[in-house]
């Protein structure tokens, strides 16, 4: 017969601290995810967390360029008469935000409400003389003239 080391007493407490830091420790490795932006077309919706975004505070001089040019990875298709509806967390409004069109400012002053809607034909229209089938879209929170957080869609016009 063998005599156990530690009584089931002294086991389940011992289980149980070591569940209990686990759980901190799993917890503690979590990032706080970036506010969310949302773009819906009729019923189809999608969102996107920042693809550059530092907790609230601008984003580097030097890290701004190459964030506006990163490539979208969220889409959704719109029609030419589609109404593209635009939001974004009630924290992204606060700052202000506006739209860029392919890196570049679409608008002068930012927008300071949670939801706007914006007809599809605004973002497919000639270029240069060239009618364009996908475009992206860029979200950006602005506090005055600091950037500090970047959102990315593309809009792809449906046949």
């Amino acid at each position: 017969m063998t005599v156990p080391f530690f009584s089931v007493k002294r086991r389940r407490a011992v289980a149980a601290l070591g569940a209990v830091s686990a759980g901190l420790l799993v917890l503690s490795a979590c990032d706080k995810p970036t506010p969310l932006a949302t773009v819906t077309v009729g019923s189809d919706s999608v969102h996107t967390e920042a693809a550059c975004y530092n907790d609230g505070d601008a984003i580097k001089e030097s890290q701004v360029q190459a964030c506006l040019n990163k490539k979208s990875e969220t889409s959704i298709s719109v029609s030419s008469d589609d109404k593209i509806r635009f939001g974004v967390d009630p924290e992204i409004a606060d700052h202000g935000w506006t739209i860029f069109l392919g890196g570049q400012q679409a608008e002068p002053e930012p927008y300071k409400k949670t939801y706007r809607t914006i007809p599809a034909s605004a973002f497919f229209s000639a270029q240069g003389g060239e009618a364009t089938n996908k475009t992206q879209v860029t979200i950006v929170e602005n506090t005055g003239k600091k950037l500090t957080g970047i959102w990315h869609f593309e809009l792809k016009k449906k046949s």
